[in-house]
């Protein structure tokens, strides 16, 4: 799927009503839940794992709270260009799909870290998967 910026808005099935968000990181990976009707989103939390290992964390939080599709932050440079990070989201993106066979949403991330962290949150990774997604649930007609 592509990615939103703030002038984009994709057409998302009526059918997909709750949503997890994930903020990737090379060494952890914050997460938050939301729902199409309320427009919100909570923070719930961090990934610490890589490769499979946090594959298997995703599984079960995919489990627990039984989303419709998952929503995933792409970073791009302030310019809009894209970096190393861009390439690894995109990847995480694909291995998303493939694993999951769940709707997977890109949204643009910059400054969602520092956003996070200039609100206090004392978990910056889910406080940004959270701003992800309520990002995402805005961009919903």
């Amino acid at each position: 799927m592509s990615a939103l910026d703030a002038t984009s808005s994709l057409v998302i099935p009526p059918g997909l009503q709750t949503f997890l968000a994930l903020d990737f990181g090379i060494k952890r990976t914050g997460f938050a839940v939301g729902n199409r009707l309320m427009r919100t989103a909570q923070p719930q939390g961090t990934i610490a794992a890589e490769g499979d290992a946090r594959f298997v964390k995703i599984a079960q939080h995919i489990k627990e709270w039984q989303p419709d599709a998952l929503v995933v932050g792409v970073p791009y440079h302030p310019d809009g260009a894209a970096h190393e990070n861009t390439a690894r989201a995109k990847k995480f993106v694909r291995q998303l799909q493939g694993r999951f066979k769940l709707p997977v949403f890109e949204v643009d991330e910059r400054y969602t870290t520092t956003e996070a962290l200039a609100m206090g949150a004392k978990d910056a990774d889910a406080a940004a998967a959270c701003i992800i997604l309520e990002q995402f649930l805005r961009s919903i007609p």
